[in-house]
């Protein structure tokens, strides 16, 4: 595809006020990926009875998910095949300002019981650690210089968050699992769910699917062990700090590069690495297929960069 298509013709994922913003750079990813796509989904749907395949487009926090999971629904339109886009963001065990309120309260708890197990949690440290808290800061590696005992308090907060993060007690992976496989199963309709950002914004739609031959997730976890039934895991590697470039341009959130973020950001970056095996196709940021073995070669030399 030469040119970015009629923005009012390309499927969209389907979370509620979700900023999409299609530019040069989704297209060159669709552009790349679409045929090695293609005639991988066209054996998938051979075997299945109902002729349907599903594929995910997964990656970190504002890589490009949605635009890339868009563009390549387009185009498979464009040949015919009938396409649903959903977002996994609808599938959350709670709303969004909830759950940062939850990974940031257990970053805190289980950094002060890394504390309290090293013998380092004294009245001093106590009220020092209270005003760093009240300030957003005690997550904030250059404060663990001026405080040499934060780091331990951080490293058991990062602890906390890779039992948390990704896992079934963030998401509800078996209710998407379960659209997955009706959908699979010649489903004619499917209620999808919609999670807004505020309290009582939560509701299911009735959705066709008779026309729908392949369902696009596009979402962070898409390569997640926990998901059921995904015939086409496709992986946009991003760096921590590339993801923060894109989140900042999005800016859908508040203090998208406050210190506590960047440590989610790395935490989850670590996460969907080790994923990353799952994937049939991995994208890098520079728009370079790679196979599992070259995207640890370019993440380690980066990380030691």
């Amino acid at each position: 595809m030469d040119s970015i298509p009629d923005i009012s013709k390309v499927p969209m994922g389907d979370m509620p006020g979700d900023k999409v913003l299609i530019g040069e750079s989704h297209l060159q990813k669709a552009n790349c990926l679409f045929p090695k796509l293609l005639p991988m989904l066209e054996s998938v749907m051979d075997n299945n009875e109902n002729k349907r395949a599903v594929v995910s487009v997964c990656g970190g926090s504002g890589v490009g998910k949605t635009e890339t999971a868009s563009l390549l629904g387009y185009m498979l339109q464009q040949t015919g095949i009938g396409v649903y886009v959903l977002s996994g963001d609808n599938y959350p065990r709670r709303i969004p300002k909830y759950n940062d309120a939850e990974r940031l309260n257990i970053f805190r708890t289980e950094g002060i019981n890394e504390m309290i197990a090293r013998g380092l949690y004294t009245e001093t440290q106590r009220k020092t650690l209270a005003e760093l808290m009240k300030n957003g800061t005690d997550s904030d590696p250059l404060k663990a210089k001026e405080h040499p005992w934060l780091l331990i308090y951080q490293q058991g907060g990062d602890s906390g968050l890779k039992k948390y993060l990704g896992t079934d007690n963030e998401i509800n992976f078996a209710e998407l699992s379960k659209i997955v496989s009706d959908f699979k199963n010649g489903a004619s309709e499917l209620f999808l769910k919609r999670l807004g950002r505020e309290e009582g914004e939560l509701w299911y739609t009735q959705t066709d699917m008779r026309d729908v031959s392949v369902l696009i997730i596009e979402w962070t976890h898409g390569n997640n062990g926990n998901l059921r039934g995904v015939d086409i895991p496709i992986f946009l590697y991003s760096t921590p700090q590339e993801t923060l470039a894109h989140r900042k341009t999005r800016a859908r959130d508040k203090g998208a590069d406050s210190p506590f973020v960047m440590r989610v950001l790395g935490v989850e970056s670590e996460l969907l690495l080790s994923q990353s095996h799952r994937a049939r196709l991995i994208l890098s940021s520079k728009n370079e297929l790679l196979s599992p073995s070259e995207l640890y070669a370019l993440s380690n030399a980066q990380g030691a960069s």
